[in-house]
């Protein structure tokens, strides 16, 4: 029984970590398209200044470097869904839109707003993919 419940532990871990690997795809997908339509047609001082390859950098250093703190860690300190969904959005939007910020070379007003649209964009998204 003792090495049931081991190897059913493993097995849950695993389908949560394959969970957050699709997460992960679409999120990339819709953070980087995101961002590239918003600096392309909302952002136009931002495109005319930035290559297509760092907006797509941006995107997905921006999304790669916070997604896993919103799925692994942030869930050990932090244990009822609205304060995980209202706190871990906050952070990934506070920390994406300085990422922003740094790369893009924008103000941080709108380097906050282009984080917001894109974090938005992802977190319905998921909710509809996801179900929950």
């Amino acid at each position: 029984m003792f090495f049931q419940e081991i190897i059913w532990r493993k097995l849950l871990r695993m389908l949560y970590e394959y969970k957050f690997l699709i997460s992960l795809a679409f999120t990339l997908f819709i953070e980087i398209i995101t961002l590239y339509l918003l600096a392309k047609f909302f952002y136009k001082d931002v495109s005319a200044k930035t290559s297509n390859s760092l907006l797509f950098f941006t995107g997905f250093i921006s999304s790669f470097a916070t997604l896993p703190y919103l799925w692994f860690i942030i869930p050990l300190f932090i244990k009822t869904r609205i304060q995980y969904i209202l706190f871990g959005e906050s952070f990934v939007i506070i920390l994406e839109s300085l990422i922003i910020f740094f790369l893009l070379r924008v103000n941080l007003k709108k380097s906050f707003s282009i984080s917001f649209i894109c974090n938005s964009l992802s977190f319905l998204t998921g909710l509809i993919l996801l179900n929950h």
